[in-house]
């Protein structure tokens, strides 16, 4: 009996088995809910600003290439004298000017050694050659990101006259004159087709030639074609095509990017305003709401108006 009694005063305690009343408790359904409600809120809230964010990366790479095309166009310029012709064109058999005559490169190719691209302009383009010669097949279909603003999603290809170019997103300006009107007179009568802007048909001007000053004065703008679905190209004039000379400049008939109807407008994918090079390398953002008179003096060259006040528009 003392053994036995020995023997159970050692065994240890029993422990309890029950399991703590908080042990295995999970989320209730609302408070899933609950979290699930909070992320989304977090993520609602978080989402615009890194979409602002990037669009405002994508406007700073956008205006970089006008800038990149600017410096292009001041070496051209330093090089030969002169800007580049908006668009060549001459009658194959006498010589004269012709809107759509060979060979139609545009001011955008004759700058390509200048970005850095000589061995496209010397190895694949043929610019004794029209730009629609299958021998140039390969250049007008070469793309390059500095003719393309990020925030176009729009194809990098598309068809002129039923062939295949290369597009763009950066235009010369033409000036105030409505460009189809210009182009069809210029057609009609033949001789040259001249803009009151930098670039037009056989244009060739100098700096001394832009007398409204090089820091009011536009040579080149932005052209979305994501909505319009009107088709820029850095080649030059396609004759076959619709509106062809429309495909390497534009004009300033209406304010840029608002009507979207207008293939020959200036026009962009940014929420703030279309982009603009003037002549002496700087680039502005101008928004739909600028002064019209103000926007013609800056798309002119040699209108002698006097520009003031806030050229933004906004």
């Amino acid at each position: 009996m003392l053994a036995r009694k020995t023997y159970e005063a050692s065994r240890p305690a029993l422990r309890s088995r029950r399991a703590p009343a908080h042990a295995g408790r999970g989320f209730t359904l609302v408070e899933l809910l609950v979290v699930i409600t909070i992320i989304g809120i977090l993520i609602a809230l978080l989402l615009p600003a890194v979409q602002a964010a990037r669009e405002s990366a994508r406007r700073m790479s956008c205006s970089n290439n006008l800038k990149q095309i600017g410096l292009a166009l001041h070496n051209h310029h330093d090089s030969k004298n002169c800007l580049p012709d908006g668009w060549t064109g001459y009658d194959s058999a006498t010589g004269n000017a012709s809107v759509l005559g060979p060979t139609g490169w545009s001011w955008a190719a004759r700058i390509l050694p200048y970005i850095e691209q000589s061995g496209v302009y010397d190895g694949l383009m043929r610019l004794d050659l029209p730009v629609t010669d299958p021998l140039n097949q390969t250049a007008r279909e070469t793309c390059f990101s500095v003719f393309r603003c990020p925030s176009d999603t729009g194809e990098p290809h598309f068809e002129l006259g039923g062939l295949k170019s290369a597009a763009s997103n950066y235009v010369g300006v033409f000036g105030s004159i409505e460009l189809h009107d210009a182009t069809n007179e210029a057609a009609a009568h033949g001789g040259q087709c001249i803009g009151d802007g930098v670039f037009y048909h056989n244009s060739r001007l100098c700096f001394r030639d832009i007398r409204d000053g090089l820091s009011q004065t536009f040579m080149a703008g932005e052209r979305g074609v994501k909505e319009q679905q009107f088709y820029s190209t850095w080649v030059g004039v396609f004759p076959a095509d619709e509106h062809p000379p429309a495909r390497v400049v534009g004009e300033a008939a209406s304010p840029p990017n608002l009507a979207s109807d207008e293939p020959h407008n200036f026009s962009s994918h940014h929420a703030n305003g279309t982009h603009f090079l003037s002549a002496d390398g700087s680039v502005r953002l101008i928004a739909e709401t600028i002064d019209m008179n103000v926007y013609h003096a800056l798309c002119t060259r040699d209108g002698g108006e006097v520009i003031g006040g806030n050229i933004l528009g906004n």
